[in-house]
Formats: C-alpha cells, structure tokens, sequence
C-alpha cells in the first residue's frame, strides 16, 4: 500500500487484486543483475524490500551517475509504455532484495479496474515529464551548478538516494559544456555549501534537496 503506484488504494481492494491478478515475487541476493542495460521493460517493477543500486552510464562519454533506491519503491514505470521501452541502466541488489513484478498485459487491466490506478500512473509520467522541462528551461543558459543539478534530477528518481558521479574530467567537462578550470570552480562551491563531496573522478552528493533546488 506504500508503493508509489498503488496508494490510495484500501488494503480489502489490494488483496483483492492480488487474489485475481498474476503477481511475481522475486528474490535476489546481493550482487545480483535485476535489470541490465538495454533490457527491454516488459513488467511493472516494484522494490517490496531491501535496496538496489541504479547505474546510467551516458554514451560515448566516461561520465555515470548511480543511485540507491530502498522499499517501497517502483522501477522506471516510464519505460512500460511509448516508443522506447529499453532500460537507459543497470540495477543490481545491494543485499537481500525482494521484487515483485507484474506483465505489462496484466498492469493495463489494473489500471483498467480502477480509476484509483489510472490517476496514480498518469500522475506519476505527468511530474516527471514537467520537472524535466522546467528544469531544462531554468537551465539551458545557467551555470555549472545549475547544469549538473539538472543532470542530476534526469538520472535520477524522486527517492533517491547516495547518488554518485564518476567520470573522466574532460568527458564531464564536455557533458557540461565548460572548461576545466570553470567546472573545477563550480564544484569547489558546491563543497563549500556542503552540497557535494568530490575527487578527482567522482563527485558524492551529500544533499541532494539543495542540489536540485539550484535549477
């Protein structure tokens, strides 16, 4: 009933669907490939317990963000439907994780049973869809800052958590659109504030809100 997609719903009408729909638990142990690369989405995807790790690497560029995603949570619901259905990431278990899935067929009816569901997926696309333009229009002329925060907010979901950049420092300067010494700048600035950590090829975000509210 926590889930993201299934809130709103009474635990009589959950159990319910479960009796009548085809549910799948799975258990994964730690290390274990959840979803790979490239794989396309064919289920709805839900973290019911423990916690996974969620890798994008960008393309042609040695630049990745990863990010921990704990129970209850769904994985990438916008990918189930529209013309590209194939995960942009890895997901591994950080330990002892349990998912429960259900087929792209079977979640239609659910959405299709109440309206209950129906909202909660649209309302979900909708949010996601919005932030990203409003971040892309605060950002497209802004600093540094601003632009790693909206690459940030991209790659990663509402609930994140322990998110990390690692990168080769030309190909994030590309990604960025600036040069070394201005990224270098930026990213001191960001430490003073006490919103990120950083080395020289991997950035910790130690506070992701204030990351985020720079776009």
């Amino acid at each position: 009933m926590q889930l993201p997609l299934f809130q709103g719903v009474s635990a009589q009408q959950l159990s319910a669907l479960i009796e009548k729909m085809p549910f799948h638990f799975l258990k994964f142990h730690e290390g274990d490939t959840i979803i790979g690369e490239g794989d396309t989405c064919t289920h709805m995807r839900f973290v019911i317990s423990g916690k996974v790790r969620v890798k994008t690497q960008f393309r042609n560029l040695q630049v990745s963000v990863e990010q921990t995603l704990s129970a209850p949570n769904v994985l990438a619901p916008d990918y189930l439907f529209g013309l590209e259905t194939a995960y942009p990431f890895r997901v591994t278990a950080m330990d002892e994780c349990g998912i429960m899935q259900l087929r792209k067929a079977d979640y239609i009816r659910v959405i299709q049973s109440d309206k209950v569901f129906l909202f909660n997926i649209l309302n979900y696309l909708s949010r996601k869809s919005q932030r990203f333009m409003a971040g892309l229009l605060d950002t497209c002329h802004g600093s540094v800052s601003e632009r790693l925060s909206l690459i940030v907010a991209i790659a990663t979901s509402q609930f994140s958590q322990d998110v990390t950049i690692s990168f080769l420092q030309k190909d994030l300067c590309t990604l960025l659109g600036t040069q070394r010494s201005t990224l270098v700048n930026a990213l001191n600035s960001l430490h003073s504030s006490g919103i990120i950590d950083f080395d020289t090829n991997q950035i910790k975000v130690l506070d992701l809100s204030l990351l985020r509210k720079l776009r």
